[in-house]
């Protein structure tokens, strides 16, 4: 072209506009409707997400209350996620005849045709703890968990979980979102889509790590997957400042701010109307406005100095072996209290329940730091009236098995392994499913992950086959179009 007309590619040279901008500018604006008609035209014939849960008119965000699809006990569901898989051979499921075939091959009766577990490679290995009964239920549990065992009327253990994560990536991406394969929306993603939250300065869906070690998957656990990414969880640190960057810088005033905050707002509100298929936009916007609500609600919320010293010491906070998990299960209670509706806390990041050898070191050190604030979440929650409201959960992504490793460990097993309850309108003192005598495989009422899922949900008032979000052209549900709950676990 002459330089009298000169061609697109060298305006966009002299002034850095793209097309698109070039469209939205001129005739203010005018160039970009057929653009736009397109895009939404595509969007109507590739099935763009569009939200639609039961009982919710549009999607109003997680700092909006929703009611639930039914009357549900629970109003918020603390995860305590063992990250690794601990044996529940050794904490929750004893089994006599382990220990009498100790060091023997396993009986071929146990050994299935096909499965990746490798049945009759390795002896069995016994276990070493000393087992007991405890509350008037009369609950089995082992001497790795004096304290949790002084609320076993209050819990309930499944002990018949199974899963298909036979690897800690699959296992965990399977216990938050109900597949092995990255990409859909957490559990707590659901829950902050299906209900909202009723704090306004917090967060629907938090997350807490203890240690320095990174969590298996990291943020592809909390992700909101293919829904607005809004829902998404909220990492917390675990130290004394919880949350980075929350104050502001000495000398910024809250009206300046706030003034700073309208101009992004303002800005960001344009571009968005522009492109209104950008969630992430609309997710960043919304939390700038929770950001500076949280300014005034989360130091509150955070602060553990304002906790007597008597409860510091019932999750013990003052001891060295527990003041990291006693500080997030402490933690943990001041967000529910205050309206978050899903916290989820990561103990022993970096799979260190994951004891393919020296089990006896691993999980004696492991229990010493979880079972005590563990417990003591249990006992605050029911002094304060709130366990009736909130459904407690315990487990890892799997269990362990009962042949050996390395002489001293025990492998995955996703085939059969315990996990329990409390709270949110559970039956506390009673066990659930079984596995066989050895432990290996869940033999009778045996609780998927798909069912697990329906439970909590069903919990707090949510039906897992109603909750429903389309996404490319098909309902998508949390438990993908499968599990029950479990509602012989409510009283």
């Amino acid at each position: 072209m002459s330089p009298e007309n000169p061609s697109f590619g060298s305006i966009r040279k002299q002034t850095g506009l793209t097309r698109r901008s070039w469209l939205a500018r001129a005739g203010l604006g005018f160039g970009l409707l057929p653009i736009w008609a397109l895009e939404q035209s595509k969007s109507k014939s590739l099935g763009a997400a569009t939200p639609s849960p039961v009982g919710v008119t549009g999607e109003t965000g997680p700092g909006k209350t929703r009611p639930g699809q039914s009357v549900g006990r629970a109003k918020s569901v603390i995860f305590l996620f063992m990250e690794g898989g601990p044996s529940h051979l050794d904490l929750l499921d004893p089994k006599p005849l382990l220990n009498k075939l100790s060091g023997q091959k396993m009986p071929e009766s146990f050994v299935r045709p096909i499965s990746p577990m490798g049945e009759g490679n390795s002896p069995l290995l016994g276990e070493k703890r000393k087992w007991a009964r405890h509350g008037k239920s009369g609950l089995w549990m082992s001497d790795w968990i004096p304290n949790i065992a002084t609320c076993a009327d209050d819990i309930a253990v499944i002990r018949s979980c199974k899963g298909e994560g036979i690897n800690h990536s699959s296992g965990v991406c399977q216990m938050n979102t109900g597949s092995i394969v990255g990409g859909r929306p957490s559990l707590g993603s659901w829950v902050s889509y299906g209900l909202g939250s009723e704090a306004d300065d917090l967060p629907a869906f938090v997350v807490l790590q203890d240690g320095k070690g990174p969590v298996v998957n990291g943020p592809r656990n909390w992700s909101a997957g293919f829904m607005s990414a809004v829902h998404q969880g909220t990492r917390l640190e675990s130290g004394r400042e919880p949350i980075q960057n929350l104050f502001r810088p000495d000398g910024v005033t809250a009206a300046r701010e706030r003034s700073k905050l309208n101009l992004l707002g303002s800005l960001n509100t344009e571009i968005g109307r522009q492109y209104p298929s950008n969630t992430e936009l609309d997710a960043r916007i919304r939390g700038y406005e929770l950001a500076f609500r949280m300014q005034a609600g989360a130091p509150d919320a955070v602060d553990l100095s304002r906790e007597t010293r008597a409860t510091h010491e019932l999750y013990g906070t003052d001891r060295p072996e527990t003041e990291s998990f006693g500080r997030l299960c402490l933690l943990g209670r001041r967000l529910v209290e205050r309206g978050v509706r899903f916290v989820q806390l990561y103990h022993g990041p970096g799979s260190r329940w994951d004891a393919h050898s020296g089990i006896e070191k691993n999980h004696t050190e492991l229990c010493r730091a979880m079972d005590r604030p563990v417990a003591a979440l249990l006992k605050d929650l029911k002094a304060r009236g709130m366990l009736d409201e909130t459904l407690v959960v315990w487990g890892g992504e799997f269990g362990r098995t009962p042949m050996s490793e390395k002489g001293d460990g025990r492998d995955h097993n996703p085939n059969g392994f315990s996990m329990f309850m409390a709270g949110g309108g559970i039956k506390g003192g009673m066990v659930h499913g079984e596995t066989d005598e050895l432990g290996l495989y869940a033999i009778r009422d045996k609780v998927h992950v798909h069912d697990l899922h329906a439970t909590i949900l069903y919990s707090l008032g949510l039906d897992n086959m109603k909750l429903v979000y389309n996404h490319g052209g098909r309902p998508e549900r949390p438990t993908l179009n499968e599990g029950e709950p479990v509602r012989a676990l409510f009283a």
